[in-house]
């Protein structure tokens, strides 16, 4: 039985959309989103080469606007690889540009959230973290990691479950080797009665105030000792 000429037509139109989908995942705009934030941070490393066996703090924008970082930490050779916006695939995939330079004894990692909010499953979110962690382990198998958990934030509410099914499979896998530490500040930034406390965000109600930082920094400080 002969095709129909729709029948070929919509064949061709699926092929062309596939075509056209796969060129936009190959052009420059879209493999070098981070080349700005990166060649910042190259500029940096050769400017003042990173210590080595230190602290590396990465993720999104929450670690990329902890100012205080040095001072909240001045027994600890920290250093900040936070950029805004970014999710955990992002440090996935130029993982060598940011980890690899100052081959860290631990990394404080925090993302998630963007991943959320760009529709990405609780499930897709822990399979990022999980490649991550296998990076970390076949780069610097000796290399402790700590992750702080996805927080539920007001500008963000409408997605609290899936923050809640991410923070439990990511704790779950953390639980399973023992240079992973997971940090539940999810509960630590709410009331008890479940509500987000205004004095640790901003008024985007997305990012922290210095008393949200200053909470982190009591947290996470004997961990990084440890």
């Amino acid at each position: 039985m002969k095709t129909k000429p729709t029948h070929l037509l919509h064949a061709a139109l699926l092929l062309s959309a596939f075509s056209l989908q796969a060129f936009s995942l190959s052009t420059p705009a879209a493999t070098s989103r981070w080349q700005k934030e990166l060649a910042a941070f190259e500029a940096q490393d050769r400017a003042t080469p990173p210590a080595q066996g230190g602290v590396l703090f990465l993720g999104s924008s929450s670690i990329r606007l902890w100012k205080t970082l040095a001072a909240d930490f001045p027994a600890q050779p920290v250093l900040n690889r936070g950029f805004g916006g970014s999710q955990i695939s992002d440090s996935v995939e130029n993982f060598d540009k940011l980890v690899l330079p100052s081959k860290p004894r631990l990394v404080v990692f925090f993302a998630g959230s963007n991943d959320i909010n760009a529709g990405l499953s609780a499930e897709q979110v822990a399979a990022n973290f999980r490649a991550l962690c296998a990076k970390l382990r076949k780069t610097l198998p000796d290399a402790r990691l700590i992750y702080i958990s996805i927080p539920l934030v007001e500008s963000r509410w409408s997605q609290r479950a899936e923050v809640a099914l991410a923070n439990t499979y990511i704790s779950a896998y953390c639980r399973s080797d023992p240079k992973l530490t997971y940090v539940d500040m999810t509960t630590r930034l709410l009331t008890p009665e479940g509500a987000v406390r205004p004095e640790y965000y901003q008024p985007d109600k997305l990012h922290m105030t210095p008393e949200g930082y200053a909470l982190w920094t009591q947290v996470l400080r004997p961990l990084l000792t440890k």
